[in-house]
């Protein structure tokens, strides 16, 4: 049995993940408390449900603390476990809640809801160290559904190396494990003919591929993840975001994340993302 476990914070999106699993054919149960895990999971797993998709949310309260020791012993039985936690920024979170009219789940009439929404990182802070992260903070609904496609069709063997690619002037990706930042490199957007295009056209392949800096900051990058991508991969993690930025995210971001994993792909799994890209 496949078993996609998602979580985050409220308003960051889980109701989408969950509504595109359900499309795709996964039996969903959304706010699951997290006591009831181990019996569900062997509830469906003797009612041959080969494919399941759960939301589990800071409701649990101070049970959501035994969700690591759950999905350990349900990996320990054979069962494809993945953890998919879903966060963004709270500014954005706090304008998700003013547009919608909806209340934080955590709200009591007490708290104030910046107060909820930092109460709720606190309980879920131990579910986030062993989950897969995904910033929802700039992404379309259309995006984060492509993503949570992407997620769930990777073979769960093995750590996948994400390389991402982002503007600086919308705010560094909250799921970025390493980020590196090439706005020190000759920048295609002051030339009229490239500026329209993007670091997947080979125009601007060809402005960047030529420039020597570029070439030595590819090569740095290449070296420091190669050098220290063992050790991640012996910490046991699942998944490895390195985020490299640029100032709008169109040129010298996305020609150096399309560029690097050639060089990857003999060793793990290698997923390529452009933030401001459509």
């Amino acid at each position: 049995m496949q078993l996609i476990l998602i979580t985050g914070l409220s308003g960051s999106g889980k109701s989408v993940a969950l509504n595109v699993l359900e499309d795709s054919g996964y039996y969903c149960v959304d706010n699951l408390p997290v006591k009831l895990l181990p019996e569900l999971a062997a509830f469906l797993g003797t009612a041959s449900y080969p494919r399941v998709a759960l939301s589990i949310d800071a409701r649990s309260g101070a049970n959501l603390q035994d969700l690591p020791q759950h999905v350990s012993s349900l990996r320990r039985d054979g069962v494809d476990v993945r953890v998919l936690f879903l966060e963004a920024k709270a500014d954005t979170l706090i304008t998700r809640f003013s547009e919608t009219r909806r209340r934080h789940p955590l709200s009591d009439g007490k708290l104030t809801l910046p107060e909820c929404i930092t109460r709720e990182r606190e309980l879920l802070g131990d579910i986030a160290d062993f989950a897969h992260h995904v910033d929802t903070s700039d992404l379309f609904p259309n995006a984060l559904r492509s993503w949570v496609k992407e997620f769930v069709g990777l073979q769960q063997a093995g750590l996948t190396l994400l390389f991402q690619s982002f503007g600086f002037k919308h705010g560094i990706p909250l799921d970025a494990d390493l980020v590196f930042d090439v706005r020190c490199l000759p920048n295609p957007h002051y030339d009229p003919k490239l500026r329209p295009l993007t670091g997947k056209d080979q125009e601007v392949i060809d402005y960047l591929s030529a420039d020597s800096d570029v070439q030595k900051m590819l090569g740095d990058i290449r070296l420091f993840v190669g050098n220290w991508l063992p050790c991640f991969i012996r910490d046991n993690r699942s998944y490895l975001t390195v985020a490299i930025g640029c100032t709008g995210g169109r040129h010298r971001s996305v020609y150096l994340a399309e560029a690097l994993p050639a060089h990857f792909r003999p060793q793990t799994q290698v997923v390529v993302r452009h933030r401001e890209l459509p």
